[in-house]
């Protein structure tokens, strides 16, 4: 088989290797393809592989001997699925690669806003503790999570490890879900409808897909239902987000602070308004991106065009 794979950088940097492609065919690697280079590079490649590079219709009716589609992310709004059914191409996704790394940063971001570690650790290497009267100091509110209670949207596979860590801290779990599942009640989670979970949750942490009826969801209405003084945490999709909506509410301190790893357009744009809110954390989509995740998404990417070239395409999500 011919091999293309559109835009490898940001999963493979260089500290994986791309040998279980290597064993299927012939491989072909760009970090990156703009979007006028991208039929040309697919050119007579049976598989082609891709991150964030657009498969739209007109791409896939230019590439004639395409056979199969492999995203390397969990989101696959980048492929015509409708288009490469039509053509009877199978797109496979990797829907579980990430589950620890994303529950893991949730409380990475939460941590840094409870203590705000880097902040004092510059402090004290700038000579701040040198010159304090006291044997300590603090530069912002210090907040404990025991009891707190953290309200999580999508419950599905990282809601639920985000809520097993929330419970390993002491806090109190509400979770919503489209499809609630009962039987994931019990030893500290409740499940709820979005207007209770805004009305007590001290943190929000955002985990599910964006869909219209997702998109825009947290904006000025959802936001005055919530605590004063909540933590929001978005490391899902950026355009869950009314970007206006909650700088104006971190303005004003109706949202104590907000953490995102997402945002409406990335890379980041320089007018977004989130950039000046001084009690937001941005980071540049970097949840799911420990080496030993990314290994476990090539792993699965391998495994999906291994079992295409079998004849049981997997994962598959136009069947």
């Amino acid at each position: 088989m011919n091999i293309v794979v559109l835009d490898g950088y940001t999963l493979n940097p260089g500290d994986l290797s791309w040998k279980e492609f290597e064993e299927l065919g012939s491989v072909t690697v760009y970090d990156r393809t703009e979007s006028k280079d991208t039929v040309k590079r697919i050119g007579s490649a049976e598989v082609v592989f891709t991150n964030k590079t657009v498969l739209d219709r007109d791409t896939i009716a230019a590439c004639p001997n395409l056979r199969f589609i492999g995203v390397l992310a969990t989101g696959y709004n980048v492929v015509d699925v409708a288009a490469a059914k039509e053509r009877g191409i199978p797109v496979s996704n990797i829907p579980t690669y990430g589950t620890s790394a994303v529950a893991q940063f949730v409380f990475a971001l939460l941590l840094e806003i409870c203590h705000h570690v880097g902040e004092h650790s510059a402090a004290v290497k700038a000579g701040d503790w040198e010159r304090c009267p006291d044997f300590c100091f603090w530069n912002h509110p210090l907040v404990e999570l025991k009891d707190k209670t953290m309200g999580i949207v999508g419950y599905g596979r990282i809601g639920q490890e985000t809520g097993r860590i929330a419970r390993a801290f002491g806090m109190k779990v509400l979770a919503f879900d489209e499809y609630p599942n009962k039987a994931l009640e019990g030893d500290g989670v409740r499940l709820v409808g979005l207007d209770e979970l805004y009305a007590e949750s001290d943190v929000i942490s955002l985990h599910c897909p964006l869909f219209d009826s997702t998109r825009g969801m947290i904006n000025a209405g959802s936001i005055a239902k919530m605590k004063d003084g909540v933590i929001l945490v978005n490391t899902s999709r950026g355009p869950l987000v009314v970007e206006d909506d909650l700088a104006a509410a971190l303005a004003s301190g109706k949202v104590a602070w907000a953490a995102l790893d997402v945002v409406s357009t990335e890379p980041i744009l320089g007018g977004n308004p989130l950039l000046k809110s001084r009690n937001c954390l941005i980071t540049p989509h970097i949840a799911w991106a420990p080496k030993e995740s990314r290994a476990r998404l090539m792993a699965i990417a391998a495994e999906n065009l291994r079992n295409f070239a079998g004849g049981k395409p997997s994962n598959v999500v136009n069947p």
